[in-house]
């Protein structure tokens, strides 16, 4: 939580799992704000919801995406670029529980 890059991830139904505190930083949603929702429609600006919900699909099918550029809507309505690397989360047996973004 207290790491130097914004972490956020999502369950497999695309909703906000993992917030950490840069991420709330970064956007100016707390993890609580955010926490539940969704995470393509709620806070990814509309021009590039469709791309990313096809690269967090891609995730929860076993196929990661590096380097591909998002753009969040801050809670302020400005908007922050990042680099992410998109990365399958997986629980103790193997099974695809969600998707971890690191940027």
């Amino acid at each position: 939580d207290t790491a130097n890059a914004p972490i956020f991830g999502i369950d497999v139904h695309g909703n906000v799992n993992e917030w950490n505190n840069k991420t709330a930083e970064i956007t100016g949603f707390t993890k609580e704000e955010a926490f539940d929702k969704p995470l393509v429609s709620t806070f990814i600006v509309s021009s590039l919801r469709q791309s990313v919900q096809e690269v967090m699909d891609n995730a929860l099918q076993g196929r990661e995406t590096s380097n591909y550029e998002l753009e969040f809507r801050t809670k302020s309505g400005e908007i922050r670029y990042l680099l992410v690397n998109a990365t399958t989360r997986r629980d103790a047996d193997s099974n695809i529980v969600g998707v971890v973004g690191v940027a």
